[in-house]
């Protein structure tokens, strides 16, 4: 014999030996406490096992023997010598898929209705099962009630095909089997077609994707429940018993085998850990369970990505798989069962045709010979939308060829071209891009697509992966080019539909996050990975620089109108410098708020999409007078003074006693407030007169969205502080907050806020409430703020945002500007409206804002005679109050 280098030997897995429980209840009657003992030690020795990196395959399986067993034991106990029942595991149980804190769902089949004796014995039986620590579900019936119940209810008859005899005579339950697998029940037909529509309608609850932050494993789309589907079809057409009897029919590749099995494993692992961690059925991904599952699991933080990051980016991309093949799947079983006799072919071209209604390959060898056919897939899904999708088969095909897609095939020019044409064709992108990157095609065309697929990063603000998050811009952007989505956002509708090239705003769409988890600044390597390919795509010089420009400057809309005072013409005038023309303003507009409203749809809101308007409009008239003729401060004072006034005038309002009101108001007040803000305000104060009280008003619909409180009222510090300690006490969210201060020595604020859910505050007696609590507090002059008594959402409390404070000036408005980002919970505002106070500072102004578990917020302040805090010292100062008041919160589930 030759000699050959000796392989290395896999460790052998630790095993579960139930020989211990064996010898522990032979030859005995085991009481229900030796059962429980038997029960806590065989768990805790399973949870040993799992810690030494036993497969949760086998861990699953050894624990349903163990529960197989204990509850023979007590069959045999309470209803040994009962003849005419049957004992049988249905469910996961019946699968033999146990995890540690899994349901044990029990059926017992009667031969006939049970008397007080055998209904005293079973309700002692199941009695003591619980007694043993698992919980369990459990049926009796016999085999007429099984029958009904199942003709009634789809899971009823799902559980009788998984059901698993474990006691009682084989004769009963083989007429239960014949049963469940019989026509009279479903034909297989109808229980395919039923359980398709459930499928639809789960994933629907699930938004049709798997890529939410907080994912729940089993029902999510690619989850566990998709594997089951998968069973549970085969096992009632085709009597296969494991999903490797897939394999033997011709349905499944080895490989298409071994990754559904690893996806399996994988998904079960995380339950298993999940059970044992939280010590109940846990089937969601939280947050707090993330953490130590990537710590569990032996992921490490890297440079550019978190443990989490990693350990959740596995967990993505094997429901990702796991998505896809349980599609190719129930196409195959579609084709198997629903679609008999002889195939409906229709023709496309001389590699493609309609097979059934499904674009299908016109032989196995097309992508071999023209790889180029990979794109062409897609193209002809957008312009043949009758197809119903692509046949198993072709799908099996597109995976198995992806390799194709190489350095060579990306140069090709008529790839290039198929490209281009997929992106600029009229219907059909959004949805052939998602299967593009579904089908593996998209990460391999676009490299840098490759790395984002399942990337997510770890915090609430950013809801779903990269990629998804990715995907849903597009979306976006393809709802404002279809008339048919107008009424959502018209005018980004007008705006999309006025831009001369769309496919540059999609393809700044798929690359303005490309370079997510590189390090360094993703907007910089971004617009260098757009600028190669746009040019490599045949696009023009200025095309594709636009591109790029739109991918390097795709956050600079967003942070502008939320962290500027863009009531400023300066800051107006600057913005519109750095845009430079109305084509860039267009572009960058439907890209930010198609980017924002993909990022998190819960914290996009009315508010949002007014200020990022404003901005757009300001700077469109900004850009029309041209940028060597900026508008004058003065100039737009006195135009939104002259169109208040003749709206007020119209409506029969003395002008005169208007001016005396504006008389004592300064010009800023102007700038900050809207033409209609300001004859709320000029009524509300003429109607309340010189009376020297606090007034309140409150305004439930306004132009920008929320619901806006304004508060007139004596000079007095400590009356912000109040006031916004009341707001959140009422369990309201601040989005905007405008302080002005009068040369009559009155304090003008102006909230807006919305509920603590983001949503709109729609009754009136909730206004109600609202005016009643604010003018309890305006009442209160120079009364200390109230505590909050609210506790921090469980979400947030897994984050620990470090606090930063920085300081800017603002010399056109002899103010300084105080940024403050620190983690979000309630009452942050009372604290930092403290701290102000306790730094002797004045809040001239504020812009809130909230970004997942982070405050984001902006304040213009000024000492107490209005003028900038100038000195480093000061600044210091005031930076240690704030940082006494935040630290102090910081851990408080209530404050």
């Amino acid at each position: 014999m030759t000699s050959e280098t000796p392989r290395r030997r896999r460790p052998t897995p630790p095993r579960f030996d139930n020989a211990w429980l064996a010898e522990l209840l032979a030859g005995r009657d085991p009481l229900p406490q030796h059962l429980r003992a038997a029960h806590k030690h065989g768990s805790s020795r399973l949870s040993e096992l799992a810690t030494a990196g036993a497969s949760a395959a086998a861990l699953v399986a050894a624990r349903s023997r163990m529960m197989d067993t204990l509850i023979r034991a007590l069959w045999r106990r309470n209803l040994g010598r009962t003849r005419g029942l049957v004992l049988a595991a249905v469910g996961g149980y019946g699968r033999a898929e146990l995890h540690p804190c899994s349901d044990i769902d029990l059926l017992v089949l009667a031969e006939e209705k049970l008397n007080d004796r055998r209904a005293a014995a079973l309700e002692q039986f199941f009695t003591e099962i619980w007694d043993i620590g698992p919980d369990v579900g459990h049926s009796v019936r016999t085999l007429e009630e099984c029958r009904q119940a199942a003709r009634e209810d789809i899971s009823t008859a799902t559980n009788l095909i998984e059901a698993r005899r474990l006691a009682g005579s084989k004769k009963t339950f083989e007429a239960l089997q014949e049963l469940a697998f019989s026509d009279e029940l479903w034909t297989s037909r109808s229980f395919f077609e039923r359980k398709l529509e459930e499928q639809r309608t789960r994933h629907a609850k699930y938004h049709d994707t798997a890529y939410k932050l907080e994912p729940n494993i089993k029902e999510s789309p690619g989850g566990l429940r998709d594997i089951q589907m998968i069973g549970w079809v085969a096992k009632r057409h085709f009597g296969a018993r494991t999903l490797a009897d897939l394999a033997s029919y011709g349905f499944l590749s080895r490989e298409e085998h071994r990754r559904l099995v690893e996806g399996q494993g994988f998904l079960w692992r995380i339950r298993w850990l999940l059970h044992e961690m939280t010590g109940r059925h846990e089937d969601r991904l939280l947050f707090d369970h993330q953490l130590r599952l990537a710590e569990t699991m032996g992921y490490e933080d890297s440079e550019h990505s978190l443990a989490v990051e990693q350990s959740m980016q596995r967990y993505y991309r094997t429901v990702m798989e796991l998505n896809r093949l349980n599609e190719m799947l129930l196409q195959l079983f579609k084709e198997a069962i629903l679609l008999e006799g002889d195939p409906r072919i229709q023709p496309i071209n001389e590699r493609f045709q309609l097979k059934n209604g499904y674009l299908d390959v016109v032989d196995r060898d097309v992508f071999r010979r023209e790889p180029g056919a990979l794109l062409e897939l897609f193209h002809l899904l957008q312009q043949h939308p009758e197809a119903e999708g692509v046949s198993a088969g072709t799908i099996r095909l597109v995976r198995q060829h992806c390799h194709l897609i190489n350095e060579d095939f990306r140069r090709n020019p008529d790839n290039q071209a198929l490209f281009m044409a997929i992106l600029r064709e009229p219907q059909g992108v959004t949805h052939e891009f998602r299967r593009m990157n579904s089908y593996g095609v998209l990460g391999r065309y676009i490299p840098e697509f490759g790395k984002i697929v399942g990337r997510m990063q770890f915090d609430l603000f950013h809801t779903y992966t990269v990629d998804e998050h990715t995907l849903f811009v597009l979306s976006n952007l393809r709802r404002f080019a279809l008339s048919r989505f107008d009424h959502e956002f018209p005018d980004c509708s007008r705006v999309m539909r006025g831009l001369p090239k769309p496919e540059l705003a999609y393809l700044a769409g798929l690359f303005h996050d490309i370079a997510k988890g590189r390090g360094g600044d993703h907007s910089e390597l971004g617009a260098s990975d757009a600028l190669r390919f746009c040019k490599r795509h045949g696009l023009s010089e200025y095309d594709a620089r636009l591109v790029s420009w739109l991918v390097r400057q795709h956050l600079l809309l967003s942070l502008t109108a939320q962290k500027k005072d863009i009531s400023d013409p300066r800051v107006i005038h600057e913005f519109a410098e750095k845009v430079g023309d109305q084509l860039h303003l267009d572009y960058l507009y439907i890209l930010t708020v198609a980017d924002v409203r993909a990022t998190n749809p819960e914290l996009w809101n009315s508010w949002k999409a007014s200020l990022f308007s404003e901005l757009y409009q300001n700077t469109s008239r900004a850009l029309r007078r041209g940028l060597v003729n900026p508008v004058a401060r003065e100039e737009l004072i006195n135009e939104t003074k002259r169109e208040t006034l003749e709206q007020l005038d119209s409506a029969g309002i003395n002008t005169e006693a208007v001016r005396g009101i504006w008389s004592a108001l300064p010009g800023d007040y102007f700038l900050r407030h809207s033409p209609s803000e300001i004859q709320w305000h000029t009524r509300a104060l003429l109607e309340h007169g010189d009376s020297g009280k606090p007034l309140v008003q409150v305004r439930r619909e306004t132009e920008r969205g929320g619901t806006a409180v304004f508060v007139c009222s004596p000079r007095d510090d400590l009356a912000f502080a109040r006031s916004t300690a009341a707001l959140e006490q009422l369990g309201l969210t601040v989005l905007d907050a405008r302080i002005v201060s009068t040369r009559d020595e009155r304090t003008l604020y102006t909230w807006v806020v919305l509920e603590a859910d983001g949503e709109e505050i729609e009754s009136a007696e909730r206004g109600r409430e609202i005016l009643r609590v604010m003018e309890q507090e305006a009442g209160r002059l120079g009364g200390d703020p109230r505590d909050i008594r609210r506790r921090m959402p469980r979400q947030h409390r897994m984050f620990s945002t470090p606090t930063r404070i920085s300081f800017a000036d603002d010399e056109r408005n002899d103010r300084t500007i105080l940024e403050i980002t620190t983690g979000d919970r309630p009452g942050l505002l009372t604290r930092i409206a403290g701290a102000l106070l306790d730094a002797r500072v004045r809040l001239q102004n504020a812009k809130v804002a909230t970004v997942g578990e982070k405050a984001e917020d902006i304040f213009f302040i000024t000492e107490t005679d209005d003028s900038p805090l100038d000195s480093e010292a000061r600044r210091q100062e005031l930076e240690q109050a704030l940082k006494r008041q935040l630290e102090d919160g910081a851990d408080s589930t209530s404050l």
